[in-house]
């Protein structure tokens, strides 16, 4: 597209919330490689060895780092690599990516064979989500079973609308774009593992109050927007879509990409500290469950941050995968932009700013 990626300064992410990481981790991720190499969903060991370097194990024992369960751990985290193989393969670069009824039935089919047990495919990804749920539902509520259903519904809705909009060399506006990327980012089906993996039953009364509502997408937009700051290198390079927050920015304010990036990160920041101000509204009065919940969208965005900025998927660009590394990281001590009250331009979110959520 032209832009000067590397000449690009990104500013250090602003993100004062707690972190810990899952400590059986590693034997998680060993059965977690077991399981992509024995069912069969890449077509090539590239693809493998790519979705093996998502380290979703290490993703998931960010989110979830007190699970008591190993195998409520691991299944969640089979999901996350199964969501990033999907991506890469039906969604970002593959040969759907610009064939919007095409992904659509594939994306249809997919879910089915979730809500479906004895639904049959011969579809590889197909056939792996469908282990997925077994899973899910060998050890987890029928609730929490059909909230995940919901949530991944409404992540592949959202692929369906990006994938629409690159077909037709669509460009979104701002509120388009955030009210898109709240769903193609798969946060969605990810903050649903929260209640998979914690082994948790928040009850519906207090998940489906506007509040927590409103709590669960602003920990979606930030754990995005953070996404599309890793993989602006990536996203940027030629065969990749462009529609991130950067692009967008550009394209509705008419400024350079470094502007775009000065912009971002103030929205964001915007929507982090209206996260916090809500949370500490709401938590006091929170069920245990609800409590471990909402602490879990805290660990989820940090988390998100403490594997992205690390993660060969991000770092290699393009490059054979390397290891992971657990290095220190370091953070912004203050946000970018304090200013309070609904983003402008955006009004599909003002309501997260909403007086009588709390």
């Amino acid at each position: 597209m032209g832009h000067q990626v590397s000449e690009v300064e990104l500013p250090p992410i602003f993100c004062p919330l707690e972190t810990a990481l899952h400590p059986r981790v590693r034997s998680v991720e060993r059965r977690a490689e077991e399981w992509i190499h024995g069912i069969g969903m890449c077509g090539s060991e590239r693809e493998a060895a790519w979705v093996v370097a998502t380290h979703s194990a290490h993703f998931m024992a960010w989110f979830a780092p007190h699970a008591e369960d190993d195998d409520r751990l691991l299944a969640t985290a089979l999901w996350v690599y199964w969501g990033f193989g999907f991506d890469d393969a039906r969604c970002d670069t593959g040969p759907l990516s610009g064939r919007p009824a095409q992904f659509n039935a594939l994306a249809c089919r997919v879910q089915r064979a979730y809500d479906a047990p004895s639904a049959v495919s011969d579809d590889p990804y197909v056939i792996a989500n469908q282990d997925i749920a077994r899973r899910f539902r060998s050890f987890a509520g029928p609730t929490q079973v059909d909230r995940f259903g919901h949530a991944q519904r409404a992540w592949l809705a959202g692929v369906a609308w990006q994938i629409g909009n690159q077909s037709a060399g669509v460009m979104p506006g701002l509120d388009d774009y955030l009210a898109m990327r709240l769903l193609s980012s798969g946060g969605e089906p990810t903050y649903a593992l929260l209640e998979l993996a914690n082994g948790l039953e928040v009850p519906d009364r207090e998940m489906h109050r506007p509040a927590v509502r409103a709590l669960t997408e602003m920990a979606i937009m930030v754990a995005a927007l953070d996404n599309d700051r890793h993989s602006l290198v990536k996203e940027l390079a030629p065969g990749h879509a462009d529609q991130n927050i950067h692009t967008v920015l550009m394209a509705e304010h008419s400024v350079p990409l470094q502007d775009a990036v000065h912009l971002a990160t103030g929205l964001r920041d915007r929507v982090l500290l209206r996260f916090l101000d809500l949370y500490d509204q709401v938590r006091p009065t929170a069920s245990a469950d609800l409590r471990c919940y909402l602490q879990g969208l805290r660990y989820g965005m940090r988390g998100n941050n403490e594997w992205g900025l690390r993660v060969p998927r991000y770092l290699s660009r393009g490059h054979w995968p390397d290891v992971m590394e657990l290095s220190e990281l370091t953070y912004a001590e203050e946000p970018s932009d304090t200013r309070p009250g609904p983003v402008e331009g955006a009004p599909g979110i003002a309501w997260w700013w909403d007086r009588d959520l709390g």
